[in-house]
């Protein structure tokens, strides 16, 4: 039997790009559409000369003109800017996969049509073909992942279903889809973290007529574990706000060390100059002395304590500082923190805080519960 390859387009774009790029380009000969896309290829650069091309309101008259230059513009004036001329040929490819455009003068093809309306029979076909879905039955087994952790899920998906295997290859077309499912709403991203939100588990548990599918215990067990975990981290946060505050400093102290902080120390209560917690860490080929300040309380951090913490740096001999708290930070706080030639610091809100502290697991264990699926591709190779 043949084997149908999955994840054709190499440069994935998110859906609202390549519909913006429908857009732009309706009306505009097939030829022009490509000879732009080759002269912005042939002003890349070199590793050493790199282009700047984060600015399309500037770029496109410096590099680009007359009908290249007014189609470019045109491209970045659709959908409000949604799309840099300078990435469009994975739209371009990707447009040509399904295709959505048809004619010397580029129109929209019935599918294109479907497609600008974000028809779910016709976004169900392509995420099939493009393993969205593979990719969201991976983040649905998981409670938060990084690309790492998803990378060998991933990568196995490859191996069997396209020609995209390489580590190279698997890792560029694993971070372009997880863009485009985030752009959807299917996929949450906190931090470095993923995890498939309850809109992507409703289209992963959706057939193809667009009803939901019955008799998943699956994805009620799936549910059911986020709901119980979103709880005890409720639980985790309420503790930290009534422990005391000298053991919520040694919590700290913890925290660090499991993140790879050497010479952790929590300060004595007096003449620590507002330090709570110091520690040593490696920075490429320098170590360099970090201290901390830990605050548990549920209100807000104003400036005063950036300035605070910063003076304090030159007492301990460290070069940058960070406050933890289990609140909030006002809003003009990270302006302050990263102010241009002042020392660094780093601000860890309450909910970056108990995300740091499941990450390395203090004050949280976890359960790792099997679930069982048939591989009809296993029973096949061992025949």
């Amino acid at each position: 039997m043949e084997v149908v390859t999955k994840v054709r387009t190499p440069l994935f774009p998110t859906y609202r790009q390549a519909q913006a790029f429908m857009k732009a380009t309706m009306g505009v000969p097939t030829q022009l559409v490509r000879d732009m896309i080759t002269v912005i290829h042939n002003q890349r650069g070199t590793p050493q000369q790199q282009v700047d091309w984060t600015n399309p309101d500037q770029w496109i008259n410096e590099r680009l003109t007359g009908k290249f230059a007014e189609f470019a513009l045109r491209i970045w004036q659709t959908d409000k800017g949604i799309l840099n001329p300078r990435h469009c040929y994975g739209s371009w490819m990707f447009i040509n996969n399904f295709a959505l455009m048809a004619g010397d003068k580029w129109q929209p093809s019935h599918t294109g049509e479907q497609f600008l309306a974000n028809d779910p029979l016709v976004l169900r076909e392509i995420d099939d073909a493009e393993g969205i879905f593979a990719l969201l039955d991976i983040l649905a087994t998981k409670e938060q992942a990084k690309r790492s952790d998803i990378l060998p899920d991933w990568q196995a998906f490859l191996q069997e279903n396209s020609k995209f295997t390489a580590e190279s290859s698997s890792k560029t077309t694993l971070y372009q889809r997880l863009v485009n499912v985030i752009d959807r709403g299917l996929v949450e991203k906190d931090g470095n973290s993923y995890q498939i939100a309850e809109p992507g588990m409703q289209w992963l548990n959706t057939d193809s007529q667009h009803q939901p599918k019955t008799n998943d215990p699956r994805a009620d067990i799936l549910r059911a574990a986020k709901q119980f975990n979103a709880e005890q981290k409720a639980k985790l946060k309420q503790n930290l706000l009534t422990m005391d505050p000298y053991d919520f400093e040694h919590l700290i102290g913890m925290l660090l060390e499991a993140m790879g902080y050497d010479e952790v120390e929590v300060t004595k209560a007096s003449g620590d100059k507002g330090v709570d917690v110091k520690g040593s860490v490696q920075v490429g080929i320098t170590r360099i002395t970090e201290v901390i300040q830990a605050k548990r309380h549920a209100g807000t951090i104003g400036r005063p304590v950036i300035d605070q913490l910063r003076g304090a740096l030159p007492y301990h001999k460290a070069i940058r500082g960070t406050i933890i708290t289990t609140g909030k930070f006002a809003e003009k706080c990270e302006g302050s923190a990263m102010f241009p030639g002042a020392a660094p610091i780093t601000l860890i809100d309450g909910d970056r805080l108990i995300e740091l502290l499941v990450e390395h697991g203090i004050g949280i264990q976890k359960r790792k519960i099997e679930l069982l699926e048939l591989d009809i591709a296993g029973l096949s190779r061992g025949l």
